[in-house]
């Protein structure tokens, strides 16, 4: 085992506290890589705050990790010492049930999560990103262009791939019209991301003062959401809408949006159930409310290197790690554009 340091919750009423931990000396088939730096995920304060119900204490949380790759095992041929590499919200599954096999890890009943799940090879809990090192699995670790700044590129390991993922899944290109509900981590990705496929891009939003930001980013229109006559222009106009927003709210405003045959895809998860949406909304135009889990680990690589390709990469503000509980409250506030990312560095004068 190998010692190494990071910020940890003990409890869901605790504040994030340095953390000395031990990681596992790397199998055969293990990368090691020292972590430079990490995003803050709202899905991180959620799992800190027990909000789900399904939190285990001591808690690293963290799981849009770049970094070099340090060491490499004998068996590893993806990798070598100096690489610059990723890791994102899984580091392990089955392999062997019909959604690994698709490419779709994330679906695994067996998926092992960067941080608060089952550690197969030691017992346990995973640690995440918050941290200075970590070991995974090279079937798990992604390759990042030197293209890419590797700061920003953190928050494509999670926020990145969740949109990116369901905009291609529902083959979203040239021609059709998307939303995009809420602009904050996840939402400034998806308009980016959207604008690059092609499609006419509009943003909901409640703040006024967000349009500016919005069409730099790539909407083509911004419509303010609790504005009844700007959501009436917009009956039955759109092929797909990318709501983005982990709070409960009513989804019906967005699903009488929607074309014949148009999808309303969630991808926030808030702490308690959107109310029930009204069903003839959907059957007398066939429309359908669907959900999406970022990515399989070849698809997070096709979103990495297209972002490569195309210059994409996250608006952030790099912090210290010494600075993570506040960065937790501003997030909350929506103070934040668009993704904290901690710079690991650091944590060297713990």
């Amino acid at each position: 085992m190998q010692k190494t340091i990071g910020y940890a919750a003990t409890n869901n009423k605790s504040p994030l506290a340095p953390f000395h931990f031990e990681r596992r000396n790397p199998l055969p088939t293990d990368v090691q890589i020292e972590i430079l730096f990490c995003g803050v995920c709202h899905s991180d304060i959620h799992q800190v705050r027990n909000e789900w119900g399904n939190s285990t204490f001591p808690m690293v949380p963290g799981h849009e990790i770049v970094g070099t790759v340090i060491h490499v095992g004998s068996e590893v041929t993806k990798f070598k010492i100096g690489d610059k590499v990723g890791v994102g919200c899984m580091v392990g599954s089955c392999e062997v049930c019909p959604d690994c096999q698709e490419n779709l890890e994330q679906y695994c009943n067996l998926a092992e999560f960067t941080y608060n799940s089952p550690d197969k090879h030691n017992g346990g809990t995973n640690y995440g990103g918050y941290s200075k090192s970590i070991v995974v699995n090279q079937d798990f670790v992604l390759h990042i262009s030197n293209k890419l700044n590797l700061a920003a590129a953190a928050p494509l390991l999670c926020a990145g791939i969740t949109t990116y993922s369901p905009l291609k899944h529902w083959n979203v290109g040239r021609g059709d019209k998307v939303g995009v509900v809420g602009l904050g981590g996840l939402g400034h990705m998806a308009i980016k991301f959207a604008h690059a496929f092609g499609a006419h891009v509009v943003l909901f939003t409640t703040s006024p003062n967000k349009t500016g930001d919005a069409k730099r980013l790539g909407a083509n229109e911004v419509v303010i959401s609790k504005n009844p006559e700007e959501m009436a222009q917009h009956v039955a106009s759109f092929d797909f809408i990318l709501n983005t927003v982990a709070a409960p709210h009513n989804l019906d405003a967005y699903t009488a949006l929607l074309k014949r045959d148009g999808t309303l895809c969630l991808v926030g998860v808030p702490d308690q159930p959107h109310p029930s949406p009204a069903i003839g909304n959907l059957i007398f135009k066939r429309r359908n409310i669907a959900g999406s889990l970022i990515g399989g680990i070849k698809e997070t690589q096709e979103m990495l290197d297209f972002c490569a390709a195309h210059a994409i990469t996250s608006d952030i503000e790099i912090i210290p790690i010494q600075q993570i509980n506040e960065a937790y409250e501003r997030v909350l506030k929506s103070e934040v554009k668009y993704r904290f990312v901690i710079d690991l560095a650091s944590l060297q004068d713990q």
